[in-house]
């Protein structure tokens, strides 16, 4: 694993995928641009909270398609009613995958920019809103939106695709299909995005080197892969 000094205050911030421009000091939160050799501080992050979860960065697994990945990044998104993590999965030659993680569930997701010229989503982008049971048809299958909220970045951590400044803010809509599909929509000044993938149980993914968490014990279902 390569690594940097961090621009604000000299710490080395490891970089665990080449591919990604941004990284978060995790000394000091700074967020740093890289371009090339360059590492320019442009804005700062928010301190991540504590939250319990078996996953953490530098954790090893196999991707449904069999790809091995490891997790570079993440990001936590809070709203009214809770929050939840968006883990970065680094993939072979440069590609990224994310697991969504919330309550204990998790999706497994990658980017469908194809699906940005599909009229609901032109829509979005646009600035306009779907309520709660819109229906979406992709590749075959019907997707309902069953979560329509506001959320603010929580804090950054690792490396990313985009910046993770205090006070970003995303429009998100979950889709689920009755096979278990998941179609996840976020808005923030930039754009719109929209992402494929499945709800899925961690351990299929045979993740290695979980996180250890005192007075939780390994499930069985990870059993010595989680170790």
């Amino acid at each position: 694993m390569s690594e940097l000094l961090c621009p604000q205050c000299g710490a080395p911030v490891p970089l665990r995928s080449a591919a990604m421009p941004y990284a978060v000091c995790g000394h000091c939160q700074s967020v740093i641009l890289r371009e090339g050799d360059e590492a320019t501080r442009i804005g700062e992050a928010a301190s991540l909270p504590f939250d319990v979860s078996p996953v953490e960065l530098g954790m090893r697994g196999t991707a449904p398609d069999g790809a091995p990945f490891s997790v570079a990044g993440r990001v936590r998104w809070g709203w009214d009613d809770g929050a939840w993590n968006e883990w970065l999965l680094a993939l072979p030659n440069g590609g990224h995958a994310w697991l969504g993680e919330a309550m204990g569930q998790f999706q497994y997701l990658t980017e469908r920019k194809d699906l940005l010229d599909h009229p609901l989503l032109r829509d979005v982008a646009a600035g306009g809103s779907l309520p709660l049971g819109a229906v979406i048809e992709l590749d075959r299958r019907i997707f309902t939106a069953s979560d329509v909220k506001r959320a603010t970045c929580l804090g950054g951590e690792g490396d990313l695709p985009f910046a993770t400044p205090i006070g970003l803010a995303i429009d998100s809509i979950d889709f689920r299909e009755p096979m278990g599909a998941a179609l996840s929509i976020q808005r923030d000044p930039d754009g719109v995005s929209a992402y494929v993938g499945a709800y899925i149980d961690l351990a299929a993914l045979k993740p290695r080197g979980l996180r250890r968490i005192e007075g939780w014990t390994l499930p069985e279902s990870l059993g010595e892969a989680g170790r």
